[in-house]
């Protein structure tokens, strides 16, 4: 479903870009058998008893609440978030909101006073319960909660996405009777959207995840034997990385993928970005960004390229009106598809920025939908574990971010963390 395709140019040699397909296509049975590749089989492996629940949750949310507010950080929300503002947001009664993705007063005051005195529900989503950033939000959220519903009204609002059998949140939700998601073993965070992790925010908002299921579904029928189209992101990644190019920007001409691109920079960050290797991960929103950022793309620094998630379809919504004057100067436009007008603006970049010496990528899905969303997230977690390897760094550990964390438990007196 989702197509690649790429101008080697003088960049990269025909012969070498064969070569380093054929060297991450043998690392997609080595993905699978992973003990954090659960996520390889789970559109076709996935628990259909949570599933289930996991659309009652979702209806019975959409009955009692004004707001569901999911609390997370990293792949405890970026994911979800990314999908459901890519198709548009929220599409029923319920709105969603975050928290527990920063330490910020300001945003959590923000949470608070939107909330107000409105119906709303939780869904909180840590493996362990102890992450600083969104256990803080949760005791919050629910001293709020209490407040308003009393322990056993609260309890009924409080939807745990955690571990199966363990951990501080596990425990608490066994205790107070609050229903529960898994967040699974062999998955990791960041590519976990297609978990419960992601799935319930997705069906609150109204989104089909029955369609997004069947689209990651499809796209894995079309990679699982040979990488496909994954494994040529994979081995052109590494190879402009072998050149120099050590920055990727994501680009697009939807606002509506900002939170996508979030997502997606995680991904393949976290994945990439350890033992003094990786490729830095940015991502700009145009034409917008050609008003900022385009500058520096055409005529900055050489070490990067960039990938175009582009939409094949056409959206043929609005026309450019006529008027009687041309003070504008937009004459020549008139009548023309709004549509039109962006993908040539796309084109048009991409022709630019690859003449300016920035080698370009195009990843193209069929149309904005479910279907072709989930497609689009199996892709991108398969080429970002293709592509891992072939680099020669494990795609799924995160052992970095612990140095922040210990560093601040240091600062905030945590027991256990004394200089």
């Amino acid at each position: 479903m989702i197509d690649f395709k790429c101008s080697l140019g003088d960049f990269v040699k025909t012969e070498d870009f064969d070569a380093k397909v054929v060297e991450a296509q043998k690392f997609v049975a080595k993905a699978q058998q992973d003990d954090f590749g659960g996520w390889v089989d789970l559109p076709v492996r996935f628990d259909e008893e949570e599933f289930a629940r996991i659309k009652q949750a979702a209806a019975r949310i959409n009955l009692d609440s004004d707001y569901l507010v999911c609390i997370g950080i990293g792949g405890s929300y970026l994911g979800h978030r990314a999908v459901i503002e890519a198709l548009g947001g929220e599409r029923g009664h319920t709105k969603i909101i975050y928290a527990g993705n920063s330490l910020s007063p300001r945003a959590m005051e923000k949470v608070l006073s939107e909330l107000g005195d409105k119906d709303f529900s939780i869904n909180v989503i840590s493996k362990s319960g102890t992450t600083t950033e969104p256990a803080v939000a949760f005791r919050v959220l629910k001293q709020k909660l209490i407040k308003k519903y009393g322990e056993d009204g609260a309890a009924k609002r409080i939807y745990a996405t955690t571990d199966a059998r363990k951990g501080a949140l596990h425990e608490e939700a066994v205790t107070k009777g609050y229903e529960t998601f898994v967040v699974p073993d062999n998955i990791g965070g960041r590519y976990s959207v297609l978990t419960a992790v992601g799935l319930l925010a997705i069906a609150v908002a109204g989104i089909d995840i029955d369609l997004l299921m069947d689209g990651a579904e499809e796209e894995r029928a079309a990679l699982i034997s040979d990488g496909g189209k994954a494994a040529e992101y994979a081995a052109v990644r590494n190879l402009l990385l072998e050149q120099g190019f050590d920055i990727e920007i994501l680009a697009n001409f939807e606002p509506q993928f900002t939170q996508f691109n979030e997502w997606w920079k995680q991904l393949f960050g976290e994945s990439e970005g350890k033992d003094g290797k990786g490729i830095y991960p940015a991502s700009v929103i145009d034409s917008t960004d050609l008003h900022s950022m385009g500058q520096y793309i055409q005529e900055g620094r050489r070490n990067l390229f960039e990938t175009f998630v582009e939409i094949a379809a056409d959206y043929e919504a609005i026309k450019v009106p006529t008027q009687d004057d041309n003070l504008d100067g937009l004459q020549y436009l008139e009548g023309k598809e709004l549509d039109y007008i962006c993908k040539t603006a796309n084109a048009a970049t991409r022709e630019a920025h690859l003449a300016g010496g920035v080698p370009v990528l195009e990843v193209v899905m069929p149309e904005l939908n479910e279907r072709s969303l989930g497609a689009l997230i199996y892709f991108f977690e398969m080429s970002c574990a293709l592509s891992g390897f072939t680099l020669g760094v494990n795609p799924f550990n995160q052992p970095g971010v612990e140095a922040y964390k210990n560093r601040m438990f240091e600062l905030l007196g945590k027991p256990g963390y004394e200089k």
